[in-house]
């Protein structure tokens, strides 16, 4: 497949990344010739310097005769434009990131179906969803589900007092007895494992189960840790992420949410009338103590820096938080966050 990525920030160099190695053709365009150059050196594409929203760009980028184009420039407008002009000019599927969850509604999704774009995805909007499950399954670090709900894939470590610890995923196959969940890989030691009949879970094994919607909660006991119910939460980060999740949350939670800019604090104040604003440093350890962060059942980090993040969840972690999430935009982070 012939792929053209518009953008070669953090999200297009991930996808050149994750796409390159399973034999599709990819050209990643950017105006900034420095970014180009450490896509270049990460994965095999090829690079086109230029604005993405130019006919004599996407042109040198052969959009033509591409199968697949996906804008992901920082400026929501640009990727729109992009998008627009690469399916007008022979891309067979165009697909624009956006900023703005008014364009997802159903009657407006019409408009930019009109215009050419056949897809629109809001990362922010899809991180609060994913942040909302897991705070909703607090034995998990991740759950997600398809198939109309019908199947879950539930991901968690294995703590000490975990069942499966010692017990080989793979002989539940060769029983005849239906199973209503099913061990489908293993993460050990930064590897993947397949399970086979002989292989033992251990202690730290981070285990991915598939399971049907009534099995869901006996496979959330595997874990070894108990569900906590979420009655109160601390957000750093006055974010998109961060005000999704108040506003989907702040009736139902007591929320308090750190931001450290006070003009934006104030909107924030404004913006949701059920969550505490408070205007501090998220960083300013005895600052975070004097605001309960250790009488937290959940702490979530969504600041614009992953380092900060980071280190304030491992503060939270440290004063007893029992749910503890942190937003990581580093994709070099990420090991050195699940540790």
């Amino acid at each position: 497949m012939k792929i053209v990525i518009a953008g070669a920030g953090e999200m297009g160099s991930h996808l050149a990344r994750m796409l390159s190695g399973h034999g599709h053709d990819i050209t990643i365009v950017d105006s900034d010739q420095k970014l180009l150059s450490e896509v270049g050196s990460l994965a095999d594409v090829i690079t086109v310097e230029g604005d993405s929203t130019t006919f004599a760009t996407l042109r040198r980028a052969s959009v033509r005769r591409c199968d697949l184009f996906i804008a992901v420039n920082h400026e929501e407008n640009v990727n729109i434009v992009a998008a627009m002009l690469a399916k007008k000019l022979g891309a067979k599927k165009s697909i624009a990131r956006i900023d703005n969850n008014e364009y997802l509604e159903p009657n407006n999704k019409e408009v930019f179906i009109d215009m050419g774009i056949d897809y629109l995805f809001y990362p922010e909007k899809v991180a609060a969803r994913e942040v909302i499950n897991l705070l909703g399954h607090t034995s998990t670090t991740e759950y997600v589900d398809f198939s109309s709900g019908k199947l879950s894939l539930v991901v968690f470590r294995l703590e000490p007092a975990s069942p499966l610890v010692g017990t080989d995923p793979g002989a539940s196959e060769e029983d005849d007895a239906p199973l209503g969940y099913r061990t489908v890989a293993i993460t050990r030691c930064g590897q993947t494992i397949i399970p086979r009949s002989g292989e033992q879970l251990a202690e730290g094994d981070v285990v991915y189960i598939i399971a049907r919607q009534d099995a869901v909660s006996e496979v959330m006991e595997f874990s070894g840790r108990s569900n906590v119910e979420i009655k109160n939460m601390m957000i750093l980060g006055g974010s998109r992420i961060g005000i999704r999740i108040a506003t989907e949350l702040q009736s139902e939670v007591n929320i308090k949410l750190v931001d450290y800019n006070a003009d934006k604090a104030y909107r924030l104040a404004e913006m949701l009338d059920k969550t505490l604003i408070i205007n501090e440093d998220g960083r300013n350890t005895e600052a975070m103590l004097e605001e309960g962060l250790a009488n937290m059942d959940a702490f979530v980090a969504v600041t614009g820096r992953s380092e900060t993040n980071i280190l304030a969840a491992m503060l939270a972690r440290q004063m007893g938080v029992k749910k503890v999430i942190a937003e990581v935009e580093n994709l070099n982070y990420i090991n050195l966050a699940e540790s």
